[in-house]
């Protein structure tokens, strides 16, 4: 079956000019039956369930991919990649600098050797009233005291210890590190700029998988299901065959009328490059259609008419166009059968009752 897209029907008929024009079959001066015309048919098709596929627009992305940012604000002093540039995990893609950091590690050092020196003190001086205490030299309230003070001071070792880390952190987060091999996709800030922190820096993409998210009417979203195959095209190279998708996301229906759903369908490896535009197919329902050739339709004064051959004689059957199927049109009427032939060549020379010898 045929992919279509929807908004082609009757705007594409009528500008392209093959919904011919119905006065040229009125303006024929020959009594119909005067004269054979000779002409070309096709056969009315369908009356049973066929599936219609639609498809909508989406471009190829990483499935694996990042927005890089620093922790830390400061000035972007080095930017060690370029546009494009293939990464290792744990490469360095930046730097900036910030001047509070590196003092700040340091007074945290320093303070926590303060404290180290000062508990160490604290504990032999502990041990050291331990032992006169027990031979009553020191009074039992001064060796708590004593022993307040070691574990006051122990603490706060812990929370100097606690500061380091943190104010190392910080400074390690200066740098920027690749968290997974890939390749840069989009640098978002120049050397000497000011980064705030949290600011996106650049994008990072990794090849090892691929998807592309389309957006779908909520009616759709009733005929997919996690795991479906769906067909994949590219539109860069339309006459290939489509590669097979399969769906590994679908948003829930939301309450806003018109409101268009993420679907996301994951693609298979060495097939579509990133950035790449695609279309996704999706075949929502069967139904019974009648289809015509697209050149058999004509327009004339009160509607939409082809020209069926019977028994030799062309006569003008009315039709409604529902839509345009590749190069076929889906009709209703009540007139046409599925094998009932309608004239495709030689419409202009036609009249209602003309006798016909088809080629």
């Amino acid at each position: 079956m045929t992919p279509f897209r929807i908004p082609v029907a009757l705007i594409f008929l009528a500008a392209s000019g093959l919904f011919l024009s119905g006065c040229m079959a009125d303006d024929v001066q020959e009594a119909p039956g005067e004269h054979v015309v000779s002409v070309r048919v096709s056969e009315v098709t369908g009356g049973e369930a066929q599936e219609i596929t639609l498809r909508f627009s989406g471009i190829v992305r990483s499935t694996q991919r990042a927005t890089l940012t620093f922790q830390v604000s400061g000035t972007l002093r080095e930017r060690a990649v370029e546009l494009g540039q293939t990464v290792a995990a744990g490469d360095i893609l930046a730097r900036v600098y910030n001047p509070a950091l590196e003092p700040a590690r340091d007074s945290a050092r320093a303070r926590l050797d303060e404290l180290r020196t000062g508990y160490d003190q604290a504990k032999r001086e502990w041990e050291r009233s331990s032992r006169l205490h027990e031979r009553g030299v020191v009074s039992e309230q001064n060796l708590e005291q004593i022993a307040a003070r070691r574990d006051s001071l122990k603490a706060s070792v812990a929370t100097a210890q606690a500061s380091l880390s943190e104010a190392t952190q910080l400074l390690q987060e200066s740098t920027l590190r690749a968290p997974f091999g890939g390749r840069v996709e989009a640098l978002l800030v120049e050397n000497d700029e000011f980064v705030a922190a949290g600011q996106p820096v650049m994008r990072l993409s990794s090849p090892e998988g691929k998807e592309v998210e389309v957006r779908v009417p909520a009616y759709l979203l009733a005929h997919v299901a996690v795991d479906q195959e769906l067909p994949v095209w590219s539109v860069q190279n339309r006459i290939e065959a489509p590669v097979t998708g399969s769906v590994v996301e679908i948003a829930q229906a939301g309450a806003i009328r018109g409101e268009l759903h993420p679907v996301l369908v994951s693609l298979p490896v060495n097939t579509l490059d990133t950035g790449e535009p695609v279309e996704v197919g999706i075949t929502p329902l069967r139904e019974s259609a009648l289809t015509v050739p697209l050149l058999s339709v004509i327009r004339s004064a009160d509607g939409m008419r082809v020209f069926r051959v019977r028994d030799g004689v062309a006569r003008r059957v009315p039709i409604d166009v529902e839509r345009v199927v590749g190069e076929r049109v889906v009709v209703r009427t009540g007139e046409l059968e599925p094998g009932d032939q309608v004239v495709y060549a030689g419409i202009t020379r036609l009249a209602d009752g003309d006798t016909v010898e088809v080629r």
